[in-house]
């Protein structure tokens, strides 16, 4: 359980970096990131609101008492990276490395906190009956 727990921990962490970093570059290099979004046909008016629900998705996943939302924050992290990932791939710039790293840090974090939600549970089930 305790690799778990670490495993866990990890992934969320440097998932949350590199949310943390992509929010900040929506942010404080809006013109790159316009550039970007145009090169992918996509409107330019999405990045700003993007870069909020990316935080808020990170917000949810942290915080243990928004179990119900933190399943609709995975699955909307989990379509952002693979959308981002074939986008980046079929313009070529090599950007779509990172959105795969996102994506195996994505499902690595989701699974593990499935499996330690499980543990606890099961733990929990065990103590009661012992009482």
């Amino acid at each position: 359980m305790k690799k778990i727990r670490i495993v866990y921990y990890l992934s969320t962490g440097l998932l949350t970096l590199l949310m943390l970093f992509s929010a900040s570059m929506y942010f404080f290099n809006y013109e790159e990131v316009a550039t970007m979004f145009t090169d992918f046909g996509y409107p330019t008016y999405i990045i700003y609101p993007y870069a909020v629900l990316k935080l808020l998705g990170l917000v949810v996943i942290w915080y243990p008492k928004f179990k119900s939302l933190k399943e609709w924050a995975y699955a909307g992290f989990f379509f952002a990276f693979i959308l981002a990932f074939f986008a980046h791939y079929m313009i070529d710039d090599g950007e779509h490395y990172p959105a795969f790293m996102a994506l195996f840090l994505l499902l690595l974090s989701y699974f593990s906190n499935k499996t330690l939600k499980k543990t606890t549970y099961n733990e929990e089930n065990i103590s009661l009956c012992r009482k």
